[in-house]
């Protein structure tokens, strides 16, 4: 197997729910070596349902792969030594927790990094510690309201509404991955190890901003605010005579194809289509049009056009139904592996391709503790010692 692009680098994951462990995952994927600390009682997404065994949800399968497991009890005077030993050991320490609770158990930045001044230490909370929500707790949905997305849901349909997914929890991940790549890479460069921090408010105000922040970024504004298609009651998928699905000309050879299908040529010309910021002042209107021509073909009618004319195009997958997608069978997105404990399951690969550091999947998601005997031998405990540990429940071992 190719080596990832992170091979000998060492990630200590103290995270929770789905945010830092998707971004641990990720960095597991690219051959980090990332040694989950759990408590003894295991995180909420592993104790979840649907499972096979307990503790082994099918949440957990993928979310979790790529890691070891290290159970301890952080509140005791041996499990706290066996995380500082742990943690001088590693390359980077990636937490969620929250701020207090991280002080509490004289686990938090200022702490740690004069301890280990070339660590990487990665903090990802709701908000950051600087303003005055930064003690406020906050999950998906939370963020989803207070970063304004949901009130851009509202502005499109008449009313706020969250995203069916746990959005920021994602793109916060992403960017915790980012982050910590950049610091790597300085570290690299020059020795030096720093402190991150990662709010999910901060980081999806800025990323609901990309679009929609157009005339108001002037002073004084030259324009409302928003990204009048993306806010259009009309933007929806178009019902056709067999299906639903997306039909969306963007250029004006496009747009000139899509009127000529439909048999109004003439709308070419027309002052309210005739180029693209008429089209954007006019999308109501537009998208009305679209979904009017789309019911007087099917689906495959229309994707044949589209595919034809290069016009973007796609009918709505039904996410139960993504491994019947050709076009993701062929590239193997999804696979069918077998775990050592809970049989066969789908594992789905990173999208994302390299021809000289492959991501890959090394060994399964872990069972709580599965790796606690090796890695406390790895830093140096000896037999004896780790079975005290174990007894005292200083650390839990499956």
């Amino acid at each position: 197997m190719d080596t990832g692009a992170l091979d000998g680098i060492r990630i200590v994951d103290l995270t929770t729910v789905l945010m830092g462990p998707l971004a641990t995952r990720m960095l597991g994927d690219h051959g980090a070596d990332v040694i989950r600390v759990e408590s003894p009682s295991g995180d909420s997404t592993r104790n979840g349902l649907p499972a096979r065994n307990p503790g082994m949800s099918g949440f957990s399968l993928n979310l979790q792969r790529n890691k070891r497991s290290l159970s301890i009890d952080l509140k005791s005077a041996d499990g706290h030594e066996v995380m500082i030993k742990l943690i001088s050991s590693a390359d980077v320490l990636v937490t969620n927790m929250r701020s207090q609770a991280l002080e509490r158990l004289c686990l938090d930045e200022k702490e740690i990094t004069k301890k280990f001044p070339e660590l990487i230490y990665c903090r990802a909370n709701g908000f950051g510690s600087s303003g005055p929500y930064r003690d406020k707790a906050a999950y998906d949905d939370a963020i989803q309201a207070a970063s304004g997305l949901s009130g851009l849901i509202g502005s499109a349909q008449g009313k706020p509404g969250y995203v069916p997914a746990v959005i920021a929890d994602k793109v916060t991940g992403l960017h915790i991955v980012q982050a910590v790549m950049a610091a790597l890479l300085f570290k690299a460069r020059t020795g030096k190890g720093q402190h991150i921090e990662v709010p999910m408010f901060e980081t999806m105000v800025t990323f609901n901003l990309v679009e929609h922040f157009r005339g108001p970024v002037f002073e004084p504004s030259e324009g409302p605010f928003g990204y009048e298609r993306l806010l259009s009651k009309s933007r929806n998928p178009v019902e056709t005579s067999d299906g639903f699905m997306c039909i969306l000309p963007y250029t004006d050879q496009n747009y000139r194809d899509f009127f000529t299908y439909i048999k109004s040529p003439d709308l070419a010309e027309d002052q309210r289509f005739r180029d693209h910021n008429s089209r954007i002042e006019h999308t109501d209107e537009l998208y009305q049009l679209i979904a009017d021509a789309a019911a007087e073909h099917t689906t495959q009618e229309w994707l044949d056009f589209c595919d034809e004319r290069s016009i973007p195009a796609a009918a709505v997958l039904d996410l139960k139904n993504v491994h019947l997608d050709p076009h993701l069978s062929d590239v193997n997105l999804i696979n069918l592996v077998e775990h050592p404990s809970e049989g066969m399951y789908k594992y789905v690969r990173d999208p994302v391709e390299y021809s000289k550091s492959p991501t890959q999947l090394r060994f399964h998601a872990p069972r709580l503790g599965e790796h606690t005997k090796e890695l406390l031998a790895e830093l140096g405990y000896e037999k004896e010692h780790i079975e005290e540990l174990i007894t005292n429940g200083a650390v839990v071992s499956e």
